[in-house]
């Protein structure tokens, strides 16, 4: 308590404090209170985390920009990367901490609202769908706007004032936080886990779909009708693949999904996941390797980020990046708890007020819903500023309760009867080996869709040995026993373009050879066109879609993220490479897989958690293409 003390009433005085951080976790029935001094630095790996005894090191503030270091797209607006490296740490109880902040409104000036009208917001929405998801750039992506006010009088005292109202009216959040670095406040309450690292542990929290609820009572019959809407559902199932994807770079076997679960807060309630699996990264390559969750980006990652470059005229500054927690246990071993940085103001020493939130835009999104989205995602933070009408509270709580009604249960456990139980359940090291496939060496030619990540787990859960190389670097295929040519944003009618043309190198130079090669999405596309048949853009994207199909005879449920397709008008066609049998839709005649003599095509994701028979068809078609002949022992 002396910390927080010291704290206010140096605020009360009008001095500077120096910088500090208030955190309440989700749970706890205490406020953490740091201190120390702010230091900022270019790259993740900065962030100090010296050796010692348990406890917290550094508290980093981590900005959209650091995506930088991933080599990914971003409008750079120079916000830094601060840490406050912790010099004091002390806790406060709940109670005694809402009695010692200050309870009084917030002021600001008339004239508040959005940087962006919601015509142009729609707009931009409209322009997304049509030319980014309706051209294959992707499966979803998020666009932000900033509610932008003023705030009247000493600025620390109203982020503390907001701070409190926050930890009494919100609920749900995973952090309730207030940062001071001396050159802005950062005051939220975030929804979603970004990352955590406990123990060897890595946790990740997938959180999407958003229901919007009246005041503090949210109708039964209109949750049930959110939970069961496709929309919404699909909206879920895309952000849980994408944060697979992060699992299999930073989990060692990847990630196990846990789920899914409801999160009720004040104005709105959120569906979600949680992921774990074991890793042994440092934790800064952790933090760089996630950079950032699907929720606040989109998919896939790298080509997400460009669609926001493009979309958005000015940088997102924190909106979108984590607060970081950097520390140690009692063993001496890296921890990690980083949540997302939304639904958080920020505010400059001159009182400057900034509220960014976004939408995330899919196949079947509304430009009017997800205009509304934007507002019910500010409302909170905004109550708490005094923007907007508080939620009523009752006892102390809102009263919301819904997440223990058995229909809700039910309806939250039905959405995992269609999904992959390779990722749904704990798998024994060795269960899923086949005895001809170990020790095959296999190269994965990623198109800049880390969904190969995924691939790449469950191919060595088969027993193959994997190596991952993106398409722009240089280097042999032919030591392999196979090469699978991996999926990707674009148009693959684009030939000469650089990752098109490489791509269709690899397996142009497969096919001639004779060696086996197996195509996935975007490398089916491609595959397709070398064998002559003809590429086409579906009219509505089949990003994020499960499908049952008839895959050679055999009805298999898979997931599709795709906006072009192949064609062919038989079941068996004639080509330049022999003659190859095609898995195709009766209706239309789109290509679902294609298999000839040494080579294989699939238009969907066996990898993805829609795939509820992807293991089992990655199997059949590896089998297919590596017959049971031993592997040469002179390989390494």
């Amino acid at each position: 308590m002396i910390l927080l003390h010291q704290l206010l009433t140096a605020i009360a005085a009008g001095d500077d404090p120096g910088p500090f951080a208030l955190i309440r976790r989700e749970g706890a029935t205490n406020l953490e209170v740091f201190t120390g001094a702010v230091r900022v630095v270019d790259r993740l790996a900065d962030i100090a985390l010296p050796a010692g005894g348990p406890g917290p090191r550094t508290l980093a503030l981590v900005p959209y920009r650091q995506i930088a270091e991933r080599g990914f797209a971003c409008v750079d607006d120079g916000t830094p990367l601060e840490c406050l490296e912790i010099g004091g740490h002390g806790l406060v109880p709940l109670t005694d901490a809402l009695a010692a902040l200050p309870d009084e409104p917030v002021r600001t000036t008339a004239g508040g609202g959005f940087d962006i009208s919601d015509e142009a917001y729609a707009d931009t929405v409209g322009r997304v769908l049509t030319d980014e998801i309706g051209r294959g750039e992707g499966a979803n992506f998020v666009i932000h706007r900033t509610y932008r006010a003023t705030v009247e009088g000493p600025p620390l005292a109203a982020a503390l004032a907001a701070l409190r109202r926050l930890l009494v009216t919100e609920r749900g959040a995973y952090w309730t936080f207030l940062v001071y670095t001396g050159a802005r406040i950062l005051v939220g309450a975030s929804p979603e886990r970004h990352v955590s690292v406990a123990d060897g542990l890595v946790m990740m929290n997938p959180i999407s779909g958003t229901f919007k609820h009246p005041g503090a009572v949210a109708e039964r019959d209109d949750l049930l009708r959110f939970l069961t809407d496709p929309k919404e559902i699909d909206e879920l199932y895309m952000v849980l693949d994408e944060e697979l994807k992060m699992m299999a770079t930073v989990a060692d076997h990847g990630g196990q999904v846990v789920g899914p679960y409801l999160k009720e807060m004040s104005h709105l309630a959120h569906t979600e996941y949680l992921l774990a699996g074991r890793g042994s990264l440092d934790v800064r390559d952790v933090l760089r390797e996630t950079m950032f969750a699907p929720t606040v980006t989109g998919s896939p990652m790298e080509n997400a980020c460009r669609v926001i470059a493009r979309h958005e005229q000015q940088g997102r500054r924190y909106y979108s990046g984590v607060l970081a927690m950097l520390g140690r246990d009692e063993a001496g071993r890296q921890t990690l708890d980083a949540p997302i940085l939304i639904r958080t103001a920020e505010i400059t020493p001159d009182g400057e007020l900034r509220v960014s939130v976004g939408a995330t835009l899919v196949r079947h999104s509304t430009a009017e819903g997800e205009v509304a989205e934007t507002h019910t995602k500010a409302a909170g933070v905004l109550a708490a500023l005094g923007l907007r009408p508080d939620v009523p509270v009752v006892a102390g709580e809102p009263v919301l309760r819904l997440a223990d009604d058995p229909a809700v249960r039910d309806a939250l456990a039905a959405r995992n009867d269609r999904l992959a139980r390779f990722w749904l359940e704990q798998r024994v090291p060795g269960a899923t080996v086949l005895p001809a496939l170990t020790g095959r060496r296999t190269l994965i030619v990623d198109g800049e869709d880390t969904f190969t990540g995924m691939l790449a787990h469950q191919l060595r859960a088969l027993g193959l040995e994997v190596t991952l190389r993106n398409w722009h670097r240089t280097g042999p295929v032919d030591g392999y026993d196979l090469v699978l040519v991996g999926p990707g944003p674009g148009d693959p009618r684009r030939i000469d373009e650089p990752k098109m043309a490489a791509l269709r190198q690899v397996l142009a130079g497969q096919l001639t050879a004779g060696r086996p090669v197996l195509a996935v999405c975007l490398g089916h596309q491609l595959l397709s066109g070398l064998l002559g048949l003809p590429l086409h853009r579906r009219s509505a994207p089949y990003q994020g879609l499960q499908r049952e199909i008839d895959l050679f005879g055999a009805v298999r449920r898979v997931g599709f993220y795709s906006t072009f397709t192949a064609l062919a008008d038989a079941d068996r066609v004639d080509t330049g490479y022999g003659p190859v049998d095609v898995a195709r839709d009766a209706a239309d005649g789109a290509v679902h897989a294609l298999r000839g003599s040494g080579f294989a095509g699939v238009q969907f994701h066996p990898e993805s958690v829609l795939s509820y028979d992807g293991m089992r068809i990655l199997a059949d078609l590896i089998t297919h293409l590596l017959p049971a002949v031993p592997a040469s022992p002179t390989r390494h």
